[in-house]
């Protein structure tokens, strides 16, 4: 009996020893592995800033964000001012210029595809036909102008919908504060400086916002235009982490983009609250 109790508590102790000799194995497989996978991502974010193509896709992205900025954010303002005015066919324009905002991005990208092709496209041609050869410009699928075009492309998109969001913030202002403030004497700039915009600063807050993460996050309209090309000259960042990950299979690369896309809207974002909500 001591002897099968004896033998017993050896062969328990034999198994914990295996059993404790494999956890221990794989406790160091996977301290390696987690190594690897530290000094891959740590690779994977030193390649962005020797990759010239990460460059030129921030850049391009820099360039359609600060004319988006500038076409929406300041453009759109003086549309839904206008469209506030007391006139006719008002709810006329109000939907025609809505109306693109309801076309899907790839649907837009053809249509403009059509219109700006270099070759074949609408605006060339009747350029040519009128005898302005030398405005006919590689609109997309150059090394310049693509991004201009992209970003002339997503304002026409977006003009609507952002002109409604400033349309309703108008509605919110009361009348009377603007006839009191024509009363004083004010005339129209000093109105809009020191009424309008203070009485918006939410609104332009939203918008801005919208702004920021639209312009960074730019992809069908993109891959339907110039798909990024000629050799990435066109890329955006969204299309370069797309076109790496999926069309080059280089997923730890491709990750390392998308979260430094994710990073940089994050910061632009942050410090554009920052400023607006610091002037209260």
């Amino acid at each position: 009996m001591k002897y099968t109790e004896h033998y017993q508590l050896n062969q328990w102790d034999a198994a914990d020893r295996v059993l404790r000799e494999d956890f221990n194995r794989d406790n160091q497989k996977i301290d390696t592995a987690l190594e690897e996978t530290a000094i891959l991502a740590g690779s994977c974010y030193t390649r962005l800033l020797d990759d010239p193509y990460f460059w030129i896709a921030l850049k391009n992205t820099a360039i359609i964000l600060g004319i988006s900025i500038l076409l929406l954010g300041i453009g759109a303002f003086f549309v839904a001012m206008l469209l506030n005015q007391p006139m006719r066919g008002v709810n006329v324009c109000k939907a025609l210029i809505f109306a693109p905002a309801i076309i899907a991005s790839i649907i837009a990208g053809v249509i403009w595809g059509y219109l700006l092709d270099p070759v074949t496209g609408l605006v060339n041609n009747v350029l040519r036909a009128i005898g302005l050869d030398k405005l006919a410009l590689e609109w997309i699928g150059g090394k310049t102008l693509s991004p201009y075009s992209i970003a002339f492309v997503y304002f026409w998109q977006q003009a609507g919908y952002i002109a409604a969001i400033y349309l309703a913030g108008l509605k919110t202002i009361p009348h009377e504060m603007m006839e009191a403030a024509a009363v004083d004497g004010t005339n129209f700039w000093q109105r809009l400086l020191h009424v309008t915009i203070p009485a918006l600063r939410d609104t332009f807050v939203s918008v801005g916002v919208l702004i920021i993460t639209g312009s960074m996050k730019i992809f069908e309209t993109v891959q339907q235009l110039t798909g990024g090309g000629p050799t990435h000259y066109s890329e955006t960042l969204v299309t370069y982490a797309y076109n790496t990950t999926f069309a080059r299979g280089e997923y730890g690369y491709g990750m390392a983009l998308a979260t430094a896309t994710f990073l940089i809207s994050l910061i632009l974002m942050g410090i554009y609250t920052l400023l607006l909500r610091g002037k209260d």
